[in-house]
């Protein structure tokens, strides 16, 4: 028997679903809870909304405190518990809160229920831990979770012992059939590092022609690439063909600043550039806690993309051209720096759109985002899988990884990992020493 905490609804909704043939309960605590968040524009306050309808659905025919049969045969039970009392009251141990009459319920379903094992499903570890402190079996919601994280799709290999004249065929003709050099079918808009024993390329396998493509290092307004990581990178965002990019690595590794460089570098292909991030609050205070109107509270959360875009533009002398066309960007509208929150409900058409720090988006969210693009829309989602700001998120159920691991081999979407970091050799000292 599973019980489910607020975290697990606000993550998925249609969790209750996903248990097979197990009953699932939910605390009346968490209808309490999920109350609170149904008011709103966030992905979180959608997750409530959708949970209250399902409940009401399930409850049309029903009292929510009788066991509710979810899908006939396929699936469990599920009910409303109230909060009953244990041997063991957690808010006499812990304190009198929400997430202690949680576990209240839980404790009570393994009273009742001494020849079930019941589990406790949260998304936060501090209730998983106060639960197994209490003989309370808790797990994380599993759905969705990449198992393993290590072993992420790259987007690049390198191939040792490629013919040479593979390799002179790709210097000469910037071509090659795949057949030449692997017999395996390549995964879509894979790169590589193919090596004979005196020469190595850059190539790319392009699943619409069934070839092995040059990559040539290619700059973009003014930014050129620094490793072969970056180069992959630069083609992947320059390529018209590929729809929907991500790229991942650890700070100074690149990862902005080439997806800004390159959306700058196509501004007249598209009608504008957007450039979001989700905010997190700084300390977990919330926005409100910021003095000023909505653009002064919004400048310490936007101020990373502010400086991408001023390194592009330093490039360049005050009186340049390009100098003056990205003023005239910003200026214009042209190029839009906002929070992810502004951009949820509307379509994208036209436009190269740009999420940083992606992994701070659930998998349902990065799902939202692609399914607004319209006709004539690129989406970039770049972000660090082990740099997480959000209390219910881990490398392994983060949006980033996610997508990394369902989109990958289509053709219209392509990924690249970044590993070396390009910002300063002080910075490196910090990845690598401390």
């Amino acid at each position: 028997m599973f019980v489910l905490d607020t975290s697990v609804i606000l993550y998925d909704h249609s969790a209750v679903q996903n248990f097979q043939e197990h009953d699932v309960a939910i605390p009346i605590t968490v209808l309490e809870e999920l109350d609170n968040f149904k008011k709103g524009n966030d992905i979180k306050n959608f997750e409530a909304r959708e949970f209250i309808r399902f409940i009401d659905k399930l409850s049309s025919e029903h009292m929510l405190q009788e066991w509710i049969p979810l899908n006939g045969k396929t699936k469990g039970k599920f009910k409303v518990m109230m909060n009953g009392s244990a041997k063991l009251d957690a808010t006499k141990i812990f304190g009198d809160k929400n997430d202690h009459h949680i576990l209240n319920s839980a404790l009570h379903m393994q009273q009742d229920f001494p020849k079930s094992k019941v589990v406790l499903v949260t998304k936060d570890i501090n209730l998983r831990l106060k639960a197994r402190s209490l003989n309370l079996t808790a797990e994380d919601y599993e759905t969705g979770k990449i198992q393993d994280v290590a072993g992420l799709y790259t987007g690049s290999d390198t191939l040792e012992d490629v013919a040479p004249n593979v390799i002179n065929d790709l210097y000469e003709q910037g071509i090659c059939e795949s057949g030449k050099v692997t017999k395996e079918t390549p995964p879509d808009n894979h790169f590589y590092v193919l090596k004979s024993f005196k020469n190595s390329i850059l190539s790319y396998y392009n699943p619409s022609e069934n070839q092995f493509e040059r990559v040539d290092k290619q700059s973009a307004f003014g930014v050129k690439p620094r490793n072969a990581e970056q180069t992959f990178a630069m083609h992947a965002l320059l390529n018209p063909k590929i729809k929907l990019v991500s790229i991942q690595g650890v700070a100074g590794t690149g990862k902005t600043l080439l997806a800004l460089a390159s959306a700058l570098e196509q501004r007249r292909d598209y009608k504008q550039i957007y450039l979001a991030r989700p905010i997190v609050p700084l300390s977990n205070k919330d926005i409100g806690y910021l003095p000023g109107d909505i653009k002064s509270k919004l400048n310490p959360y936007m101020e990373p993309l502010w400086d991408n875009l001023k390194y592009i533009q330093n490039q360049y002398a005050e009186n340049s051209k390009e100098y003056q066309k990205i003023r005239e960007l910003v200026d214009l509208e042209k190029l839009v720096i906002t929070p992810l929150a502004y951009i949820r409900g509307r379509s994208l058409s036209n436009i190269y759109f740009i999420v940083d720090e992606a992994q701070n988006l659930t998998p349902h969210e990065v799902k939202t985002i692609i399914s607004r693009a319209g006709e004539n829309t690129k989406i970039v989602f770049t972000g660090d899988i082990y740099q997480i700001d959000t209390p219910y998120l881990d490398s392994q159920s983060n949006g980033l990884s996610y997508l990394i691991d369902r989109a990958r081999n289509h053709p219209l979407y392509a990924h690249i990992t970044l590993l070396k970091g390009e910002r300063s050799e002080l910075a490196n000292l910090a990845n690598e020493l401390l």
